[in-house]
C-alpha cells in the first residue's frame, strides 16, 4: 500500500533511551578512570546546569511579567509561573537546594567560580539558540500536543462535514436506488489525498478515465445558523478499458487550504511543510475516522502520489479500482437493510452478499453468507465491536 510506504509513523522514545544509554556508560567510564574525581564534581555540573535552567526561566518570567500579564494570563502570577518553570525545572531548583544544604557550603573558591562561569555560559548559549531545540524537537511536540496545521484541518473536517454525511450516505444511495434503479460499486465514501494538496474542480481533469455520472440526493441539515443547509456527494464513473465501476468519489476539501497557504508568501509554508502536512493529515484524519463508531469501515482514504500520476495518465483512475477491488474481497459483519427486490419464498436461501455474477454465471467461489428470510441484520455500533460496513457490489448499472 502507498500509504504504508508514504505515511510517517509518530515519533518514539529513541532519542531517550540513546541519551541514558552513552550517559550511563560516561560515568561509568569516568568511575573507573577517576571515581574521587566523579565525587567532587558531579554534584557541581549538577548545581551548575539547574542553576543555569532556573536562571533562564526567571528571565522568561520577566518577559511574560513585564509585558503578557494581562493579555494572556489575566494577571494570575501562579499561571505565569506554571508556564515559565515546568515540573523538570522546578525539580532541578530542589536538586540545587538538596546538594547545597548537604554539601553544607564547603566548595573551594575555584569550585564556586567554576559553577558560576557553567551557568553563565549555559544562560548565554540556550537564549542564543545554540541550545535550542532541534526542527525534529519541534515537530515531534507539535505532533505528540496535535499544534500542526493538519490536526487543526483533519478535525474540522471530521466534525464539521464527514461526521455528518457518512453516517448518512447509506440512505442517501438507497433513496437514488428507488429513483433510478442504480447500485454503486461500494457505498463508501472515497476521499482522494493528493500529496500535492492540488484539488481540481472537476475529476475528470486529472484523468479522463474518470467521468461524472450523477449526484446523490440532497442532505439538509441546521448547521450554524443556516437553515437547511443542502450536502450532497457525486457519483463517478471509472472506466478501466471494457469495465466500468461506479462509486462516489471526492476529494478532501481541506487540502486546498494547505495549497494556498503555500502560494502565500506571508504564510511562510514551504512546499515540504505542504507534503509533510498532507501525510500528517492523512494520519490523523485515518485515526480519528477508525476511532469514529459513526465512521469506522463506511470510507476510504486514497492517497495520490503526483510524480506517478504525471508520469500515468490513468494513475488516478487505476488507484481507485485498486481500492474498489480490495472492498470485494472483505467479507461483510453487519448487514444492511435489503434493497427492494422480490420477496423469496418461505425457507429458500439466498445469498444477498454476491452482486459480481451474472444471473446466468454459476455461483462465485467465494465464501458468502447465507440467511434464510428477508429480515435485517443491521443492529447498532457497539464499542469494542469490530464490525464491518456492507457494500452494495454490482458488475454494471440495472
Amino acid at each position: 500500500m502507498v500509504e504504508e510506504c508514504v505515511v510517517p509513523r509518530p515519533r518514539g522514545s529513541a532519542p531517550a533511551v540513546c541519551a541514558v544509554v552513552l550517559s550511563s556508560l560516561a560515568l561509568v567510564v569516568g568511575w573507573l578512570l577517576d571515581s574521587r574525581l566523579m565525587r567532587e564534581t558531579t554534584g557541581l555540573v549538577v548545581v551548575a546546569l539547574s542553576l543555569g535552567v532556573t536562571v533562564h526561566s526567571l528571565c522568561l518570567l520577566t518577559e511574560e511579567w513585564l509585558f503578557h500579564s494581562q493579555q494572556r494570563y489575566g494577571g494570575s502570577i501562579h499561571r505565569m509561573l506554571w508556564a515559565c518553570f515546568n515540573s523538570a525545572t522546578l525539580g532541578g531548583v530542589c536538586v540545587v537546594i538538596l546538594l547545597l544544604l548537604v554539601g553544607g557550603f564547603q566548595w573551594t573558591h575555584d569550585q564556586c567560580v567554576l559553577c558560576v562561569i557553567t551557568s553563565a555560559v549555559f544562560l548565554l548559549l540556550k537564549n542564543l539558540r545554540v541550545l535550542g531545540p532541534a526542527p525534529v524537537e519541534i515537530s515531534e511536540v507539535c505532533e505528540s500536543r496535535q499544534l500542526n496545521v493538519a490536526h487543526g484541518l483533519a478535525w474540522s473536517f471530521y466534525l464539521g462535514y464527514l461526521k455528518l454525511v457518512i453516517p448518512e450516505l447509506e440512505q442517501q444511495i438507497k433513496k437514488h436506488y428507488n429513483q433510478t434503479g442504480e447500485i454503486p460499486h461500494s457505498s463508501r465514501l472515497h476521499i482522494l489525498l493528493p500529496l500535492s494538496a492540488k484539488a481540481p474542480a472537476k475529476i475528470e481533469e486529472e484523468d479522463h478515465n474518470v467521468l461524472f455520472h450523477q449526484n446523490l440526493p440532497e442532505m439538509q441539515l441546521n448547521r450554524a445558523g443556516v437553515r437547511k443547509r443542502v450536502y450532497k456527494h457525486s457519483i463517478y464513473k471509472i472506466t478501466d478499458h471494457e469495465q466500468e465501476y461506479y462509486c462516489v468519489v471526492e476529494y478532501a476539501t481541506p487540502l486546498l487550504t494547505l495549497y494556498q497557504m503555500s502560494q502565500d508568501s506571508t504564510a511562510g509554508f514551504s512546499e515540504h511543510d505542504r507534503r509533510q502536512q498532507v501525510l500528517l493529515f492523512h494520519r490523523t484524519l485515518s485515526h480519528i475516522l477508525e476511532c469514529s463508531l459513526e465512521c469506522r469501515n463506511r470510507y476510504r482514504l486514497i492517497l495520490i502520489d503526483d510524480h506517478q500520476a504525471a508520469e500515468e495518465p490513468h494513475y488516478l483512475s487505476k488507484e481507485i479500482i485498486r481500492h474498489l477491488l480490495q472492498q470485494e474481497h472483505e467479507i461483510p459483519m453487519d448487514l444492511l437493510e435489503e434493497l427492494p427486490q422480490p420477496v423469496p419464498e418461505q425457507g429458500v436461501n439466498m445469498a444477498p452478499l454476491n452482486f459480481h455474477h451474472q444471473e446466468n454465471d454459476p455461483l462465485s467461489s467465494l465464501p458468502s453468507l447465507m440467511i434464510s428470510a428477508p429480515q435485517s441484520l443491521r443492529s447498532e455500533p457497539v464499542e469494542n465491536t469490530d464490525y464491518t460496513q456492507n457494500h452494495y457490489n454490482h458488475n454494471r448499472y440495472r
